[in-house]
């Protein structure tokens, strides 16, 4: 198991951002879609947990970033801008405790497997975002751990850079006994990322909306998240009645986390059912749309 949390607080600037949120991976490469940015920063061991648990490789992140067994590629960090790729990856392989022998030769095979090819002796002050991006992972890799948490590196990039970095970094994670959890908001399902994951986990405010394989979570077309506020029990009675299906995920605190599958139901029908129960819609989120 890559990452499990329990009862799991985060605050940012003293208010919670994450309250009570509990999951639990099965894959080896797994994405986390939708959670706040906070969750990464507390699965990587950046940011302090207030209250509950959250485990990387069944223990503490920082404890397994210790002993070796994780490490965290975050989203764009300082950079020395005056150092190679090579060096900054060499530097991340001699501080995960590697002999200075032994951490040129982890680091040229981290740059290899990035394929960051010349741009490796080139100074990081220059050098492209993907090009930085892909110095972070190959720092990441360099540590030899067997576990990478990883924060979405093609965040912001036109699709043209995106699409043959997410390739460049499917097929680095598929070499050798490499797990990897990747943290983003949306991933299109045609994104190698997605294509090479075997568990999605998708995150709506501190609940696991859905958890199973991309694509058959992308195939859910007409099933829908959404947050309620009012008569939640009545509102999910309204949807059976109408030929749909609701599962109320949490009941507290409001609004209510609720999934629905339509069925016979369009999604309009759920605002008038809502009016009619006395409840209110405050979100409505197709599940499909985080592979947008």
């Amino acid at each position: 198991m890559i990452l499990a949390a329990s009862g799991l607080r985060v605050d940012v600037a003293g208010s919670p951002v994450i309250e009570g949120l509990t999951l639990a991976t099965t894959g080896e490469r797994v994405l986390i879609l939708g959670a706040a940015r906070a969750l990464f920063e507390a699965a990587a061991g950046l940011r302090a947990v207030r209250r509950g648990e959250i485990l990387v490789e069944g223990l503490p992140p920082r404890a397994a970033v210790r002993a070796g067994m994780a490490a965290c590629a975050p989203l764009d960090p300082p950079m020395p801008p005056g150092w190679t790729a090579l060096k900054y990856v060499t530097w991340s392989a001699r501080l995960a405790g590697n002999a200075r022998a032994v951490a040129r030769v982890m680091a040229d095979e981290a740059v290899e497997r990035m394929q960051l090819g010349r741009m490796a002796a080139a100074k990081l002050g220059g050098a492209t975002a993907a090009s930085r991006r892909g110095t972070v992972l190959a720092a990441a890799l360099a540590t030899g751990a067997r576990t990478l948490l990883i924060e979405d590196p093609l965040c912001g990039l036109p699709p043209e850079l995106a699409r043959p970095l997410a390739r460049v970094v499917a097929n680095a994670l598929s070499k050798g006994d490499c797990r990897a959890a990747v943290f983003a908001g949306r991933m299109p399902l045609e994104s190698p990322l997605a294509l090479t994951a075997d568990e999605a986990l998708l995150i709506d405010g501190a609940q696991v909306s859905a958890q199973g394989a991309p694509a058959e979570i992308a195939t859910r077309e007409r099933t829908v998240a959404l947050r309620v506020q009012g008569d939640v029990e009545a509102f999910a009675r309204g949807v059976e009645a109408g030929g749909g299906r609701a599962q109320v995920t949490a009941g507290t605190p409001s609004p209510v986390h609720v999934r629905v599958e339509l069925g016979l139901l369009a999604a309009r029908d759920l605002l008038r059912i809502a009016a009619e129960s006395r409840a209110v819609v405050v979100e409505l989120r197709p599940l499909a749309r985080a592979f947008a």
